[in-house]
C-alpha cells in the first residue's frame, strides 16, 4: 500500500536531511520532489501543486522551529498537509433513524457487495446494531446469492426478493421488513455498472428518494486512481453521498484516490477496505494513514486490534494454566485464532514503525499458521492436552496426519517446550514484581 508514493517521499526528504537550515534553494528541490512524487501517484496535478504551495509556505514561514533539523520540519509539515488532505478528522456513521438507512454505491467491480458483508460484520460486533442485508443487485449474475453467502458468513439476515427485478421495490420491501422485524439498521447493496450512465443514475437516484438513506457511502476501487475520483465527482453530483469507503488497498495501489478524493468531493473518507476477508475492514484515519504514508507505521491501530480480541477471563485462565506449566496445544489453537482474526500478519507487522519498509519484499504468507494447524489437528485430543506425552510412536503419527517430517515435528515440540518454559518463567517474575526485561538475557543462552 502506497510503496511507490512512500519511497518517492522519502527521496524527496533526503534533500533536506542533514541540512544546517532549511533555505530557498533546499526546500525549491525538495517541493519540486514531493510535486512529482504526487503526480506519480496519480494525483491531480492542480491538487499535487496547491499542496506543495502549501507546504512551501509554512515551511518558509516564521513558525518553523530553530531547535527541529530542517529534515524533521519537513516531514511534520508533509505530514500534517497529507492529514488535512485525507479529511483532516476521522468522521463516523451517523446511525440515526428507525431503522438507520445505508445506501451503498459505486461502478460494478468496486467491491460494493463484499464491503456490505464487511460493514454488517462491523455494525453488528462494533456497534451491537441488529443488521438487515438487502440484496437489490438484480442484474450482476450471482450478486444475490454472493451477498446470501456473506450474510451467512457473518451471521446477519438477509432480504431477497429473487422474482422481482424492481431494485426500488426490493429496497422500500426490506425497509419495512425490517421495521417489523426489529432491525435498526438496513444495508441497501445496489447495482453497479462499467461505466456511469444515465439509467443506473436515475435507478440509484429513485432508490434513494424511496427510502430516504442516513448515510450514502461511495465505494471506490482504490487501484483505479484519478478515474475513481472522476466518478466520484459525478456520482456526488447526483447523490450527495456522506462519505466514500476505499476498497483493495491491499492491492498495488499509487494512492492517488486516497489521496484526491476528499479535495475533489468535499466528502469524508469514512472507511478502507483491504482483502476478502470479513475482518478486513478499518475506519479511516487520516492522521494514521498519512504516517504510514511517510514511513512512521501505526502502533495507535495495532493496539486497537491487539484491545479488539483481548479477553480478561480467558487472560487469567491462560495466566493460571501457564503459571502450573499446562499451557497446552488447544491453548495455542486459541491465541493463533486470535492473531488470526487481528488481519493479515504482513500488514500488521508493517504497522509497527520501520518495520513496513523492511518487510516489503519479505514473503510473509497470510496462511503461515497452517502449518502449525495441520500438526495440531492431526493430534488426538489426549496429545493436546498432554504435550509432554507425545513420545516418538505419537511423533510419527503426527507426521504423517500433517504431512510433515518426523525432524519438522521435532523441531516443533522442542519450540513449543521452550514457549512454554519462557512464558512460565515471565509470569513468574511478573508475580515476584521483578522487572521482565530481567529475565529476557537468559533466554537463548
Amino acid at each position: 500500500m502506497f510503496n511507490n508514493l512512500q519511497d518517492r517521499l522519502d527521496k524527496a526528504f533526503q534533500n533536506i536531511k542533514g541540512q544546517g537550515r532549511i533555505t530557498d534553494i533546499n526546500i525549491a528541490s525538495t517541493i519540486k520532489e514531493i510535486r512529482r512524487a504526487l503526480v506519480d501517484a496519480d494525483v491531480n496535478y492542480k491538487i499535487a501543486k496547491e499542496f506543495t504551495d502549501k507546504v512551501k509556505d509554512k515551511a518558509m514561514g516564521e513558525g518553523v522551529l530553530t531547535s527541529v533539523s530542517p529534515g524533521q520540519q519537513m516531514i511534520k509539515i508533509v505530514q500534517d498537509e497529507l492529514t488535512a488532505l485525507m479529511g483532516g478528522q476521522t468522521e463516523g456513521l451517523n446511525l440515526s433513524g428507525s431503522p438507520t438507512v445505508i445506501l451503498i454505491a459505486g461502478l460494478q467491480g468496486s467491491g460494493k457487495t463484499t464491503f456490505s458483508g464487511k460493514l454488517s460484520k462491523f455494525l453488528k460486533e462494533k456497534k451491537q446494531k441488529h443488521v438487515l442485508l438487502a440484496a437489490c443487485d438484480v442484474y450482476r449474475p450471482a450478486a444475490i446469492d454472493q451477498l446470501t453467502v456473506l450474510s451467512e458468513q457473518v451471521k446477519v439476515s438477509i432480504y431477497k426478493e429473487v422474482d422481482n427485478k424492481n431494485p426500488v421495490e426490493i429496497a422500500t420491501n426490506a425497509v419495512e421488513h425490517a421495521k417489523i422485524n426489529n432491525k435498526n439498521v438496513v444495508i441497501v447493496d445496489t447495482a453497479g455498472r462499467l461505466a456511469v450512465d444515465e439509467d443506473m443514475m436515475k435507478e440509484i437516484k429513485a432508490i434513494k428518494d424511496a427510502v430516504n438513506p442516513q448515510e450514502i457511502l461511495f465505494v471506490v476501487d482504490s487501484m483505479t486512481g484519478q478515474d475513481a475520483v472522476n466518478t466520484a465527482k459525478a456520482f456526488n453530483d447526483l447523490l450527495n453521498f456522506d462519505g466514500v469507503v476505499l476498497t483493495k488497498l491491499d492491492g498495488d495501489t499509487r494512492g492517488g484516490a486516497a489521496l484526491s478524493i476528499k479535495y475533489t468531493v468535499d466528502k469524508p473518507i469514512k472507511f478502507a477496505s483491504v482483502g476478502e476477508k470479513m475482518e478486513a475492514l478499518d475506519v479511516f484515519h487520516p492522521e494514521r494513514m498519512a504516517q504510514r504514508i511517510l514511513g512512521m507505521g501505526d502502533i495507535v491501530s495495532l493496539v486497537e486490534k491487539a484491545q479488539e480480541q483481548y479477553d480478561a477471563k480467558e487472560a487469567a485462565r491462560l495466566q493460571k494454566k501457564i503459571s502450573k506449566n499446562k499451557f497446552d496445544f488447544n491453548d495455542f489453537l486459541g491465541q493463533i485464532k486470535q492473531i488470526k482474526k487481528m488481519g493479515n500478519v504482513k500488514d500488521l507487522l508493517g504497522m509497527i514503525p520501520g518495520l513496513g519498509k523492511a518487510l516489503r519484499d519479505v514473503d510473509i504468507d497470510d496462511d503461515a499458521f497452517k502449518k502449525i494447524e495441520a500438526i495440531i489437528f492431526s493430534m488426538t485430543p489426549f496429545e493436546r492436552e498432554n504435550p509432554q506425552l507425545i513420545n516418538g510412536t505419537r511423533r510419527k503419527r503426527i507426521a504423517n496426519g500433517s504431512g510433515n517430517t518426523i525432524q519438522e515435528i521435532n523441531a516443533f515440540m522442542k519450540q513449543f517446550d521452550q514457549m512454554r518454559k519462557m512464558m512460565r518463567t515471565m509470569t513468574k517474575l511478573n508475580k515476584a514484581g521483578r522487572p521482565v526485561q530481567q529475565a529476557m538475557p537468559k533466554f537463548g543462552k
